[in-house]
């Protein structure tokens, strides 16, 4: 993979015609982490996006007075005392903890599937009564060789038919039985009454919005919005010695191999003349029928009290070139191409100062902690 051992390579490397140290494709959370560590090292940073705004998929808009999450909601959570003291150098948090409900034909259930789901489900009451309904409910199987098969063998029929089939096949747009076992890794079955969906110590929404935070760190780089880097090449990648890519690596090498495999979404926004539509942040629709997934009540992310809100309705749609690519899909087939992708990056000598990073760069999906640190090892590197 070309240059990923390197360090140093930015200092002291500009040319005599090149204006800048460093050139970042893409204004999302990674390339705005590296923007910052280089720009702390001294040295001078252009940002360029496709996008008419930074921040990427975090990006949070103001609307009559609410944060709303234009490409579905995103919750800062990590374990990492490190990852958390680096944000919040860019951001104040608020103490938001995410419990989601699922809403299965009218049926409601706390998640993650704790003590609260189990009696909404059962009407049990101890741990040990839940944990022997469960095991009744399970299929066994020491090998599951697809996502079905994994969570009838780990969680029951109930779980699976009123909580994960219907959004799981939405999201991924195939049946349980034909997508891997691996998509869910791990199902958490939690024997206490705590709807905090995620176990991390350090959790919460940035008090103003994202794009706010990932402004700060993007101070002191000259940032270009609605630039398409790809029909630009040879002009922008010319600006410094180094780049690095935030981008699809398909769409650089221009489909030469086809085209990898992505899910896409689409967003319904409403503004309602309403305080409180739903009572929660995060309603997830587990039935097949629902055409949606989620809506979210983007005020309730802090705690608003405006007269009005603003819902998003989060729609899973099949992908084809030119939308938005969210999700990577996870088959073999597309990492391989992915792979294939990589080498000939390496060895197309138009790439050579080329660095590739984040969930398009690396096709593989990142959790923002994730993202901010692989950004700062993987600068480290770059950067020295």
């Amino acid at each position: 993979m070309s240059g990923e051992s390197a360090g140093g390579e930015a200092r002291g490397r500009r040319g005599a015609n090149q204006p800048y140290d460093l050139l970042v494709v893409g204004a999302g959370l990674f390339g705005a982490v590296v923007a910052r560590e280089a720009l702390d090292r001294g040295l001078r940073v252009l940002v360029v996006d496709r996008r008419k705004h930074i921040a990427g998929n975090c990006y949070t808009a103001r609307v009559e007075g609410i944060e709303v999450h234009r490409y579905g909601a995103h919750i800062f959570r990590t374990n990492d005392r490190d990852t958390w003291d680096y944000f919040t150098r860019f951001c104040e948090f608020n103490n938001f903890v995410n419990s989601p409900v699922a809403n299965f034909h009218g049926e409601l259930y706390n998640l993650p599937f704790n003590m609260n789901t189990f009696h909404e489900l059962w009407g049990v009451v101890t741990p040990a009564e839940a944990q022997a309904k469960v095991a009744s409910q399970c299929v066994p199987c020491d090998d599951p060789q697809n996502l079905e098969e994994f969570v009838l063998s780990r969680a029951g029929r109930d779980i699976y038919e009123k909580l994960v089939r219907g959004y799981t096949q939405k999201q991924w747009g195939k049946p349980c039985t034909e997508l891997p076992a691996s998509l869910m890794r791990r199902i958490p079955l939690r024997w206490t009454y705590d709807n905090n969906y995620y176990r991390d110590r350090y959790q919460g929404i940035p008090v103003g919005g994202f794009t706010a935070a990932i402004g700060r760190m993007l101070e002191g780089a000259d940032v270009r919005l609605g630039v398409d880097f790809c029909a630009s090449f040879d002009e922008l990648s010319a600006q410094a010695p180094l780049v690095v890519y935030t981008g699809a690596v398909d769409e650089l090498m221009g489909f030469s191999l086809g085209a990898l495999g992505y899910r896409g979404l689409r967003f319904e926004e409403e503004l309602l003349d309403c305080e409180n539509y739903q009572g929660v942040a995060v309603m997830n629709f587990t039935d097949a029928e629902t055409p949606y997934t989620r809506v979210i009540e983007h005020k309730h992310f802090e705690f608003g009290t405006q007269p009005v809100t603003v819902i998003s309705r989060e729609c899973p749609a099949a992908w084809h070139r030119g939308d938005e690519p969210f999700y990577p899909m996870e088959d073999a087939a597309d990492r391989e191409l992915y792979l294939r992708y990589r080498a000939a990056a390496a060895a197309d000598p138009r790439l050579a100062k080329f660095r590739f990073g984040g969930r398009l760069g690396e096709y593989r999906y990142y959790d923002m902690q994730d993202t901010i640190r692989s950004a700062r090892e993987k600068a480290a590197q770059w950067l020295g």
